[in-house]
């Protein structure tokens, strides 16, 4: 049985541009994370040293102690759609299986926007959105991803949610593009979405990073997680042969995470998605 598409109610008008984007140059990097910083200064640190102030990193195997984070919660009556559940704080070490972090501006400042699974306890969530300046690493780390020049993440009050989101920014420099930063907008089918901006911009071949929240989760073999705000992690994410593949790590109000690929038009975006789209040499 196909899974129908979900939708939420969010306080203000939907915005007339359902999909901000800008082409921007994302230079692959590999760093190292030193220990007993958190993950924010870290971040910011070694992207700064290689030139940049925006990018994407992938966080997989990165040991920290403690890790502090939040998981999808219900409204809590002030006219927001979804809220965050109270702070978990895990003291002992923990390994991050899978992470994926925008660095952008918040308030004129590095923020990183993070989310992740781990190796849980049964008592204990195992997936969620990681409070990075609160998240200390345990061990020195070799992480990849990618700056970014021409475009960057910036937040800022949304009239349509009521939240502070991340938008993408025109920013100096990069002389070319070969990849595009864009935030989707709520009540879309994420694969939808990003199929469509790719026909529209030529785009026949790439790879896409992200994280982002949906209206439930629903996968392509069956499954499905039922809260109506869960929030994703792209793990894999692939354009090809007008096609779009996402294998998400997914977690809902009881903080159990499921991993798996997304089935078609069943997938709607509940708050925002920000989605890095890099083209294939």
């Amino acid at each position: 049985m196909t899974a129908r598409m979900r939708r939420i109610d969010h306080p203000g008008a939907p915005a007339p541009e359902r999909v901000r984007a800008l082409a921007c140059n994302a230079v692959p990097l590999r760093v190292t994370l030193p220990a007993g910083q958190s993950l924010s200064a870290a971040a910011t640190d070694a992207l700064a040293g290689a030139g940049f102030a925006f990018g994407y990193l992938r966080l997989d195997g990165a040991a920290v102690r403690p890790l502090t984070f939040v998981t999808p919660a219900p409204a809590p009556g002030d006219g927001h759609a979804a809220w965050y559940s109270d702070t978990h704080r895990a003291p002992g070490g923990v390994t991050l299986r899978h992470a994926g972090a925008h660095l952008g501006l918040r308030d004129g400042r590095a923020f990183l926007h993070c989310h992740g699974n781990w190796q849980g306890t049964p008592d204990q969530p195992d997936c969620g959105h990681l409070l990075c300046d609160d998240t200390i690493l345990d061990a020195d780390c070799t992480i990849t991803g990618w700056g970014l020049h021409s475009a960057g993440l910036v937040a800022s009050p949304d009239a349509e949610t009521a939240f502070t989101l991340f938008q993408p920014e025109a920013r100096p420099g990069g002389d070319t593009a070969n990849a595009h930063l864009l935030s989707l907008r709520p009540n879309q089918d994420i694969r939808a979405a990003l199929l469509a901006f790719a026909r529209d911009r030529g785009i026949t071949a790439a790879r896409i990073e992200g994280i982002g929240s949906l209206v439930g989760t629903a996968f392509a073999d069956g499954r499905t997680l039922d809260s109506y705000a869960t929030e994703i992690l792209i793990v894999g994410g692939r354009l090809q042969d007008d096609a779009v593949t996402l294998d998400v790590a997914s977690v809902g109000f009881d903080g159990r995470g499921m991993a798996g690929r997304l089935a078609p038009g069943a997938n709607a975006v509940c708050v925002t998605a920000e989605i890095l789209i890099i083209a294939d040499a």
